[in-house]
């Protein structure tokens, strides 16, 4: 009994480890919260509807909220601000009104969200500006004379999320959105194991800039590599990043050559006005990444 006790034991850790580790991209447009108003408890779902001028991260929303208790669907549309949530609803002039709302601001009235709402005459307000990373989303909510507290039951507010899930074995599996970078643009290359614990090599291509007016911005300008570093188990420690390309530190130019197996490859990266030139190498089949002078 010991014997096949033991046996199954290998088994199984067999066939933990040998699961195959996948990368899955998940982009949310639409995210739904929990929340309350001045106690009450509401659902508000929020869709994006597209930027409003060229910052993903400030782009128009469209949605409903209700009253948990009745559950009738009320509209709304409003914008996502870097981190501030404005929605209104507008009544019996909700889909008319919406369309005036979204021309006004269009490419240049970002800043005067409130007072174009106001010219429109709201019947309601959710006004949720930008909070601390450790607590819940608060703000207030408006209706006729009453001005009352609210808030959403979460720490993250974004309604557009580029989630890369790495699935892992042990039916583990981490979202690099809220552990490494929002920017997604990760591809999964190799994993490994040593004595020191568990490696998954990561190449990844984002964006420089989310305001695509900016400098920096409208294209895929951050380029490299990634080490995620895990325990013998496979719970997350920490990771290391790697430019071969980047627009804000100004690298461009790279050379890259690889060995006769493909399992290396080596990128001479050159001095720019903010950094002295180096060496990555990379070793795919150990999924590990060397930087030297």
């Amino acid at each position: 009994m010991k014997k096949t006790l033991t046996f199954l034991f290998f088994l199984s850790l067999t066939f933990l480890f040998c699961q195959k580790i996948e990368l899955k991209k998940i982009t949310d447009s639409s995210q739904v919260f929990k929340g309350e108003i001045n106690g009450t408890p509401i659902t508000i779902q929020l869709d994006y509807s597209g930027i409003t001028d060229c910052h993903q991260y400030q782009h128009f929303v469209d949605g409903w909220y209700y009253y948990d208790k009745y559950r009738k669907k009320i509209p709304l549309t409003g914008i996502y601000s870097l981190g501030e949530i404005y929605l209104y609803n507008f009544g019996d002039r909700q889909k008319k009104n919406s369309k005036l709302f979204k021309e006004k601001i269009t490419g240049k009235n970002i800043n005067q969200i409130e007072n174009i709402a106001e010219s429109l005459k709201p019947e309601e307000a959710f006004i949720f500006p930008e909070q601390d990373a450790d607590q819940d989303v608060s703000g207030s909510f408006t209706m006729k004379n009453k001005n009352l507290p609210a808030r959403l039951l979460t720490k993250d507010s974004r309604i557009y999320r580029f989630n890369n899930y790495l699935m892992l074995p042990g039916s583990k599996k981490i979202n690099t959105y809220d552990m490494i970078s929002k920017t997604g643009g990760n591809e999964l290359i190799s994993y490994a194991s040593d004595q020191s614990g568990n490696r998954v090599l990561l190449y990844f291509e984002e964006v420089s800039n989310f305001n695509y007016c900016g400098m920096c911005g409208a294209g895929d300008g951050e380029k490299g590599y990634r080490v995620l570093y895990f325990t013998k188990d496979w719970n997350y420690k920490s990771f290391d990043g790697y430019l071969t390309e980047s627009c804000l530190q100004n690298i461009e130019d790279t050379k890259m050559t690889r060995n006769k197996d493909s399992k290396t490859l080596t990128f001479s990266i050159q001095k720019t006005s903010v950094s002295a030139g180096y060496t990555l190498t990379v070793d795919v089949k150990n999924a590990s990444v060397t930087k030297s002078r």
